[in-house]
């Protein structure tokens, strides 16, 4: 198998993410209603699976050889390998996208040997693109270097802005993992707590991501997400100079003072 061309990967996966974004926009009103993976948080409409098989369709055949593996597709039994593999959500923020909230993209990556290569994340709504290659540097709009905001000296959470995610399972001890940790973090310092600057939910992981690497947000904690949701973010987040760690204490060495913070704040362990 050919070394893959990491540069033409990056410009086909803008090219469908425009053409993905075309679909988002486009969309008309589904009376039907969107359908349940598991519960009412939980939502899938016509549009992901449209989306997933334009793009699963195109990438197939200008790349035989590689895999693909996708939100609406995927399988257990089909895990994710080695092998070179694009990792995609056609529309990673689905619940805004029903409630036209203005905060849903797609969701492009590429892996080889399991390591984030090549990322693009869309938002057709406010025609954002973010886009990068490992070792190449990270872009908003293709011409604009990332982070575009070099935010003040972070001296501790109490001046952070953080990004959390309420997710889709709201019972169980994940669920009280991150509220009693969201608790924490708010909480007043005479409390206990961090007393973070404040929290964002934007509803889209990707996004959340994205907006950590422009240097929007400080810092983003979340429990359960799954590879089509942070491949695209992570590459774009790394080469703005961003770090990705477990959310849980310990699973990484050498960590940042406010990794070691964060961690301090965490109220138990996610399981998945």
């Amino acid at each position: 198998m050919a070394t893959p061309n990491l540069n033409e990967i990056h410009d086909t996966l803008i090219d469908l993410a425009y053409k993905a974004g075309d679909i988002i926009n486009n969309a008309l009103p589904d009376t039907s209603g969107p359908g349940s993976k598991k519960n009412s948080a939980d939502l899938v409409t016509q549009y992901d699976r449209a989306v997933e098989t334009m793009i699963s369709t195109s990438l197939k055949e200008k790349y035989p050889d590689y895999a693909f593996h996708g939100e609406e597709t995927y399988s257990p039994t089909t895990p994710l390998t080695n092998a070179p593999t694009f990792i995609v959500d056609p529309i990673d923020g689905t619940i805004n996208f029903i409630h036209n909230f203005p905060h849903a993209c797609v969701s492009l990556g590429f892996a080889i040997e399991k390591i984030p290569t090549v990322g693009v994340v869309y938002n057709p709504s406010t025609k954002t693109l973010y886009s990068a290659i490992k070792g190449q540097g990270a872009f908003k709009n293709r011409d604009q270097r990332l982070p575009l905001r070099k935010a003040e000296p972070l001296t501790g959470l109490s001046n952070a802005l953080v990004a959390i995610e309420w997710g889709s399972d709201r019972s169980g001890p994940n669920w009280t993992v991150k509220t009693r940790t969201f608790e924490k973090l708010g909480s007043s310092k005479e409390n206990g707590g961090a007393m973070v600057r404040s929290f964002r939910s934007l509803g889209s992981a990707a996004l959340n991501i994205c907006s950590v690497a422009e240097g929007v947000v400080d810092v983003y904690w979340e429990g359960g997400c799954w590879e089509w949701d942070v491949c695209a973010g992570w590459v774009i987040l790394n080469e703005a100079g961003g770090l990705i760690v477990d959310g849980n204490p310990g699973g990484w060495e050498n960590e940042r003072e406010l990794v070691e913070e964060f961690w301090g704040f965490i109220q138990g362990r996610l399981t998945y």
